[in-house]
């Protein structure tokens, strides 16, 4: 049994087949599929999309790529929508939420104040609702960090993990697992295998952030979650043990960092 911890099910890749896509990796072994929101205008999309499927559940969370156009009013909705959610069983965290500094304007003022604005806001809602975060955390590990710090959450996941050991180690400090996908299955990823292999394995979760960071048989095609197993497989590879026993660690991995996961009944 698997969990894909990250998965942009609702995405315009998938050309309208969610559905079948989702289906596609049921048939693979993923039980679950995390749908994280990206801004208020798909708060109900994923989370009816985590209804229509047989293996979805979705977090809630305004992605920083789409901050440059939120408003502040977003995050009263995004309050309004976690307590209608607080009852729902798919229901599972806040996310994708986070800070991009890959993308040259937004790591420039006055974008980047709003970022951590709109950042620090969504990390309180996760502490004051005691909900685990989906983080997005490009070339921003050290920022993330410091309102990590000041802002303590419930854990969650630092989503597609790409920094040091000494970030990852800090990350594990602070109640936080860390996800690895498609970019680990590239032999020339060399840090990011020697981070899946080293460290600890009871911090790791697999996911795919499908449509994107397909793995390297798939590159440079969409991403798809039923694409979880293999890329367990090379997990499994990197820390030479057993597939199964793989398997069931980032399950149980995935239901410690979204503890609600439990409650959906996927993962019986």
């Amino acid at each position: 049994m698997w969990v894909d911890t990250h998965c942009h099910l609702d995405a315009g890749e998938f050309g309208g087949h969610s559905a079948s896509v989702a289906d596609g990796a049921a048939q693979a072994g993923v039980r679950a599929i995390v749908i994280p929101a990206i801004a208020r205008v798909n708060f109900g999309t994923v989370a009816q999309l985590a209804r229509e499927v047989g293996n979805g559940v979705y977090a809630l969370g305004i992605h920083p790529l789409y901050v440059p156009t939120a408003k502040e009013s977003d995050l009263d909705a995004l309050c309004s929508a976690i307590e209608a959610a607080l009852h729902d069983p798919l229901f599972v965290g806040i996310g994708e939420i986070g800070l991009d500094f890959f993308v040259p304007a937004l790591k420039e003022p006055p974008l980047r104040e709003k970022q951590e604005f709109f950042f620090a806001e969504q990390l309180k809602l996760a502490r004051d609702f005691e909900l685990p975060v989906l983080l997005h955390v490009r070339r921003s590990q050290d920022i993330i960090l410091k309102h990590l710090r000041r802002i303590r959450v419930p854990g969650g996941i630092a989503h597609a993990f790409n920094g040091s050991f000494q970030q990852a180690q800090t990350f594990i400090e602070l109640g936080l697992h860390l996800g690895f996908g498609g970019a680990m299955t590239f032999p020339r990823s060399l840090q990011i295998r020697r981070l899946a292999a080293e460290l600890p394995l009871s911090s790791l979760v697999l996911e795919t952030d499908a449509p994107d960071i397909s793995p390297a048989w798939r590159h440079p095609d969409a991403n798809t979650p039923d694409q979880i197993p293999r890329i367990g497989e090379v997990l499994a590879e990197l820390r030479n043990m057993p597939v199964d026993e793989i398997a069931a660690a980032t399950t149980a991995n995935a239901l410690a960092a979204l503890p609600r996961l439990a409650s959906s009944g996927l993962t019986l």
